[in-house]
């Protein structure tokens, strides 16, 4: 029956096209036409582009997903709405192969589309999120989220290098966690990875904005990323000093055409560390409460990880796989493509107390 209707409308459109002699009445109908049809159009590189790729097999495909009425709800969303970043770290997947960021208002509307289809976390990440108008466009984001959708939990990972006071000052209030990554505590591995810029400390802005955070009531975090340069590090002293909410712990991941592979910009094959390497890293700082261990499984299936584009990224075959954009197709349609696994997340703690006004810290 649908794909009766889809014929049908096929053969009006073409109908209609054979008498229209304008080009702009002509995109028009095949607009509308694609609003209609929703999944049929798949993988367009990005909003504003025209040309539709569309494999063969992907109809019965998309037939079959259509179909499916159990799509899992993006309660908690990565939004790496910029690539760009001031650091080089080798082990990258996100790396600046486009500049492209969305304008404001087309942003604020996909995170309109999220919170109606049931999210209730967003972090937002990059790249380097505060690379992009000084941090004023990921800060009206921030506000546009607490503030206006009233989302309960809003977040940021950072490299710490670009966050300045007056951000706070500015956009604080709206702010839950602020994660801050940080992979070694000595500076010259900093250095090995690419965690730097110039002569600044690394560890020195991470011990400010440390300072920061408590200072402005936002709940703060460190990100980790084990790898061969750290994976015999014992962090421990320096954790339980800063002492953060969480301490999340990475296992280096490698993913085809980001970090390793002929198209990709960077080769991560040098900082790869094996499951056992990992474990034991995790065992030597198993006294540390706030630690939160990922494994690489866990990354490839239990994040919701939407693009600049707002496509998700479905990575569980160790690439980058998109969907369309939220933006054309709508949240539940574009998620079911996401490769995301409800049950994983919520198996590994995806689901904690992640608003700050339920943490009650000790400000």
């Amino acid at each position: 029956m649908f794909l009766s209707a889809i014929v049908d409308l096929l053969h009006f459109v073409f109908q209609v096209c054979k008498s229209v002699s304008h080009l702009h009445i002509f995109s028009d109908v095949v607009g509308w036409a694609r609003t209609w049809m929703g999944l049929i159009f798949r993988n367009v590189p990005g909003p504003g582009k025209k040309d539709v790729q569309k494999g063969e097999g992907d109809i019965d495909r998309i037939l079959r997903k259509s179909n499916n009425t159990n799509a899992p709800t993006p309660s908690s969303v990565n939004y790496h709405f910029t690539r760009r970043c001031n650091y080089k770290c080798g082990f990258c997947f996100h790396t600046a192969k486009t500049s492209f960021v969305l304008p404001l208002e087309e942003a604020k509307r996909g995170l309109r589309l999220l919170k109606e289809a049931g999210m209730e976390k967003i972090n937002f990440s990059g790249g380097e999120p505060f690379i992009h108008e000084r941090g004023d466009f990921l800060g009206k984001l921030v506000q546009y989220c607490k503030h206006d959708l009233q989302l309960p939990s809003v977040s940021i990972v950072s490299n710490g290098s670009m966050i300045r006071e007056r951000w706070f000052q500015k956009y604080g209030e709206y702010l839950d966690i602020l994660a801050v990554s940080c992979d070694s505590f000595n500076e010259d591995t900093n250095v090995q990875i690419g965690r730097t810029q110039g002569r600044k400390s690394h560890v020195e802005n991470l011990k400010q904005v440390r300072d920061w955070c408590r200072q402005y009531k936002v709940a703060f975090k460190i990100n980790s990323v084990i790898c061969s340069y750290n994976v015999d590090e014992d962090m421990r002293e320096q954790i339980m000093e800063l002492n953060p909410i969480r301490w999340k712990i990475f296992q280096c991941l490698l993913i085809e055409g980001e970090n390793v592979g002929e198209s990709a910009l960077r080769d991560a094959e040098k900082f790869v560390i094996s499951d056992e390497q990992f474990q034991e890293f995790q065992d030597r700082h198993s006294d540390i409460q706030c630690l939160v261990p990922e494994s690489n499984q866990k990354m490839k299936d239990s994040y919701l990880i939407l693009d600049e584009y707002m496509r998700f990224l479905d990575c569980r075959e160790g690439r980058k796989d998109p969907s369309k954009s939220i933006l054309d197709v709508g949240v539940e349609n574009a998620v079911q493509f996401s490769g995301f696994d409800e049950k994983m997340f919520l198996k590994r703690g995806g689901r904690y107390l992640w608003s700050k006004t339920d943490m009650k810290l000790d400000w």
